[in-house]
């Protein structure tokens, strides 16, 4: 199957555990694709990563991702000393918060990178690399990202199948056909039909502050991920031990939730900018190429939006190659450009600003639909 290919580097090794779930073989007549699926994109697909493979694009630049993580710990350091030789006065202590939130938020792409396997060609070498960034850098747990992740790459934008999207109905609701589902079956959490307004002070600033917070903590303990929590536990010992000596108590709490809510504004709006305004529905079967496309978007690529995004701006290309080290996506991009052209599919690319205005748009669009629905007779 195409996801299994995409998610695994080490096909052999994995292949080990198949054997157990083979029951049988297809009969002679029976079609060996699903008719949901589209056969000759498929082929067209198969054949297009063969030729992936063969240009070496899932093969790692190490040296961009040590200069990655180099940039990283040196502005983790500098935030540090700000503080220590400028002293904690206001324009110190601003200073410093946006320094840590670069850095914190540069080290949630490199760990996004390093649970895709896409860093080092040796599976460990990803694993171990993963939980010094996501869980000493960052204070969270790498099983607990990889979990939720791998969910959503498998069905992106599929409801109660893709985490990401398990803000509808509770929070929001998204995608059209639910807006208009929850209107007819009369249900209101929330006041949808503002929800392109509070949208600005609770998810963005929020996610990790509040939710992200507990449930890292939450699901690394209940599935006793002991290695993680250990990790996790050395970031806010070396956190409370560092800031705790220059900041009083108050003023470190502030400096923790701030630097918090500003690193959580920039993932959140990076991140949902490729999806929420995409199609939401229920998984309907499709190939893993329409399934993809489907539910993903790109935006225009510059130096900036590469560095500030961690080039999730390629993010059709990311959805179908997620082993892929970022640094290749531009050069497969065209190939892939060329196969949607062929099939009829749309290549979604717009604008860093559009793709931030589309979110509001569509949670608007979305809210004005359900009003609608909820509101007829």
């Amino acid at each position: 199957q195409d996801a299994f290919i995409a998610f695994h580097v080490d096909k052999l090794l994995v292949g080990k555990y198949l054997k157990p779930l083979q029951i049988g073989e297809l009969a002679p007549d029976q079609p060996s694709i699903e008719p949901t699926k589209n056969e000759k994109l498929v082929k067209d697909f198969r054949e297009l990563r063969a030729t992936v493979e063969k240009m070496g694009l899932l093969e790692p630049n190490q040296l961009f991702f040590f200069l990655h993580l180099a940039h990283i710990l040196l502005l983790d350091t500098a935030a540090w000393l700000i503080l220590f030789y400028f002293g904690t006065s206001l324009m110190p202590f601003i200073a410093s918060l946006v320094v840590l939130t670069i850095s914190q938020v540069q080290a949630s792409w490199l760990q996004h990178d390093l649970g895709h396997l896409s860093v080092f060609r040796k599976t460990k070498w990803n694993h171990l690399l993963h939980k010094f960034v996501m869980c000493h850098l960052i204070g969270a747990s790498a099983k607990w990202w990889n979990l939720l992740h791998s969910q959503h790459h498998a069905k992106p934008n599929c409801f109660q199948k893709d985490p990401d999207i398990d803000m509808h109905p509770f929070l929001f609701t998204l995608g059209k056909k639910f807006s208009v589902e929850l209107g007819i079956k009369k249900k209101k959490y929330m006041p949808y039909n503002h929800q392109h307004k509070y949208f600005f002070i609770t998810l963005p600033p929020l996610l990790f502050p509040t939710y992200f917070h507990y449930h890292t903590f939450y699901i690394a303990y209940t599935k006793r991920y002991w290695a993680d929590l250990a990790w996790m536990l050395t970031f806010y010992i070396r956190f409370f031990f560092t800031y705790g000596s220059l900041l009083e108590i108050k003023s470190l709490l502030a400096y923790y939730f701030i630097f918090r809510m500003l690193e959580s504004s920039w993932f959140v709006w990076v991140s949902q900018m490729n999806h929420i305004p995409m199609d939401i529905y229920y998984d309907k079967n499709l190939d893993w190429m329409s399934t993809q496309l489907q539910a993903t978007c790109n935006v225009e690529q510059s130096l900036f939006n590469d560095w500030f995004t961690g080039h999730l701006n390629f993010q059709i290309e990311h959805h179908l190659f997620p082993t892929m080290p970022r640094h290749n996506y531009w050069k497969v991009a065209p190939l892939v450009k060329s196969l949607c052209a062929k099939h009829g599919l749309e290549y979604q690319c717009k604008p860093l600003l559009t793709a931030f205005a589309d979110i509001v748009h569509s949670l608007k669009n979305s809210g004005e639909l359900w009003l609608d629905a909820y509101l007829h007779k």
